[in-house]
């Protein structure tokens, strides 16, 4: 019997880009997606995650659990402190996408710039990374770059200005950093461009999340 993963989404965006790189990565494994774009809608309108989103999640997790996954991939940054906690409670290991980033910035670089176009990404992602360094017993510095204005331009329709904006804030950035971490999966597909823009490395989520999954199937 094929192995399963169950994805679980706050918003619709990332789910088709993902599917391709599972497509590449796991062919033979059974891809599950459970959406709920009503969550980082609630996390956003809180400016964080509440203790409903959080019982929500789990409310997900518990499912993937009881429809027979191997693996659950969190997918979205703004959530990962829930799903922390969530891995106490479910009998299913949780791999959150951005983990594996955050273990590799770290771990290669000293000073890291933090791209997002959402303050409840950012914050987030800037605690996953310090607390990746603390565990690999590094000192990083890391810069914040909030690409204002961005994801309402992206939700309102016009894409261009979204990664317009990104690309001005990796450019704003890259004298003073050594890599460019990207906080939401779905900026993923500027990587190359914002790597030919600032001449830094790029670092996203998806792909090395799903890296992160194979190794975690392989080791079951």
């Amino acid at each position: 019997m094929a192995q399963t993963v169950a994805a679980v989404y706050t918003g619709q965006g990332l789910a088709e880009p993902l599917k391709k790189v599972f497509d590449e990565l796991l062919p033979g494994v059974r891809l599950v997606n459970l959406i709920d774009d009503s969550l980082i809608y609630d996390v956003m309108q809180a400016g964080g995650v509440t203790p409903q989103v959080s019982g929500r999640l789990l409310g997900y997790y518990r499912s993937a659990a009881e429809l027979g996954a191997d693996v659950i991939l969190n997918t979205c940054s703004s959530v990962g402190e829930a799903a922390d906690r969530a891995r106490a409670f479910v009998s299913v290991p949780i791999v959150k996408i951005d983990e594996q980033m955050a273990r590799e910035a770290v771990g290669g670089y000293d000073r890291i710039g933090v791209i997002a176009t959402l303050p409840t990404t950012l914050t987030p992602t800037m605690a996953l990374l310090r607390a990746q360094a603390g565990a690999a017993g590094r000192t990083v510095a890391l810069t914040e770059g909030l690409a204002k204005g961005a994801y309402d331009a992206l939700v309102g329709g016009r894409p261009e200005e979204h990664d317009r904006r990104i690309a001005e804030t990796a450019a704003e950035l890259a004298s003073s950093v050594d890599a460019i971490v990207l906080a939401q999966g779905s900026m993923a597909r500027m990587e190359a461009s914002l790597r030919e823009i600032t001449g830094k490395p790029v670092l996203s989520s998806p792909r090395l999340g799903v890296m992160a999954v194979k190794r975690l199937l392989e080791s079951l």
